[in-house]
């Protein structure tokens, strides 16, 4: 359960903070795209992914679930965020993800019921 917090935490400053910062967005509509993404690169990156191949595959699924999930929303709500803006929390997410799957690695991914190897063969 700390890690998935870890993730929420660190994901939700830098991805709030971004939004704000760059774009007209608010506080609310970036926590709900926050918390969307982080469940969605949980399950999909961490938990789908990460076992099935290796840590430079997940990091890179992330950012571009995290470009795709941030670029929607900023569609939706009409945020002012180009694509420069957009590659700010993407590129800052994505070395968080990278770092983030070398300790999953290292202790096990919750949910999992044997810990990968970061020298397995998967």
């Amino acid at each position: 359960m700390d890690k998935i917090l870890t993730k929420l935490v660190v994901n939700g400053v830098v991805v709030i903070a971004s939004l704000m910062l760059l774009s007209n967005a608010g506080f609310w509509g970036s926590l709900v795209t926050v918390v969307l993404l982080g469940a969605l690169a949980y399950v999909i990156g961490d938990m789908m992914v990460l076992p099935a191949t290796n840590n430079i595959v997940a990091t890179v699924c992330d950012a571009v679930l995290a470009y795709l999930v941030l670029w929607a929303a900023s569609a939706m709500a009409g945020w002012t965020m180009s694509f420069v803006d957009l590659l700010v929390p993407v590129v800052i997410v994505g070395v968080f993800e990278y770092v983030f799957h070398m300790w999953l690695l290292r202790d096990g991914i919750p949910g999992r019921t044997r810990s990968i190897n970061s020298n397995s063969s998967l």
